[in-house]
């Protein structure tokens, strides 16, 4: 393909304010890939084995710099954040981590392909019925996600395994299936994953609950109305199991 004066003129000034900006490493490469929110990375580091990259090659530059930073693993300087709201919702500490480490790496900038913001992976609606202005900011994102783990906490009898799950797949999966974690592949590896970060492992610690199914019998065919972890005051029922 030939291109004209003018074209090439162009794209060396292009090229020539993109180096000026992120100045190349001493090798004089750049990789940029795509991260598990989707988000492009540029990086003057060799990404995992395996991962999908391209190269640009910058000479004659002398290190590189990002826009801003991506944030792969536990940070320290949120442990603050971390304790003042765990105790505020009365939660571990570890348990609050465990769900940042899952959800975001750690990074306040992290959002999912379904719009979940922020280190703890705020959905808008979520967010914004926690009085959470600015998802990414990590103060206001840890006391929002807090309070909405501790909310899951409270309707779940303390059960982390059901309150991970809803906060994962949302209550209203978990009810559907009858208080159970659902049967969602994402859903179990997520609950599975935080409580191998936390330093109880999640075990529950509250007496168990009786779960209550309700009925109804039309044309002689038991139909299933709900569930409830509190004695029915009317209509039919049975006790299906007992959960912590």
């Amino acid at each position: 393909m030939t291109m004209n004066p003018g074209s090439k003129l162009g794209l060396l000034v292009v090229l020539s304010l993109f180096v000026a900006g992120i100045p190349a490493t001493a090798e004089g490469q750049i990789y940029t890939w795509r991260d598990a929110n989707g988000t492009l990375v540029m990086s003057a580091l060799r990404p995992a084995a395996g991962t999908e990259t391209r190269t640009f090659s910058v000479p004659g530059a002398e290190s590189v710099r990002s826009t801003r930073r991506v944030e792969v693993g536990y940070k320290a300087e949120y442990d603050e954040l971390i304790n003042s709201a765990a105790k505020g919702a009365n939660l571990r500490p570890d348990l609050v981590r465990a769900v940042i480490q899952v959800e975001s790496g750690f990074n306040p900038r992290a959002r999912s392909s379904k719009g979940a913001m922020g280190l703890m992976q705020l959905m808008p609606a979520t967010a914004a019925s926690l009085g959470v202005q600015n998802p990414y900011n990590p103060e206001e994102n840890i006391r929002g996600g807090t309070a909405y783990l501790r909310q899951l906490l409270d309707k779940y009898g303390n059960n982390e395994e059901l309150a991970l799950a809803a906060y994962n797949a949302g209550p209203d999966a978990v009810d559907r299936y009858g208080y159970q974690v659902p049967p969602y592949r994402e859903t179990r590896e997520y609950v599975s994953k935080v409580k191998g970060r936390t330093e109880l492992n999640g075990t529950p610690v509250t007496p168990p609950r009786t779960i209550y199914r309700l009925f109804a019998v039309v044309e002689g065919r038991k139909v299933v109305t709900g569930y409830q972890d509190y004695p029915p005051t009317s209509g039919q029922f049975e006790e299906v199991r007992k959960v912590r």
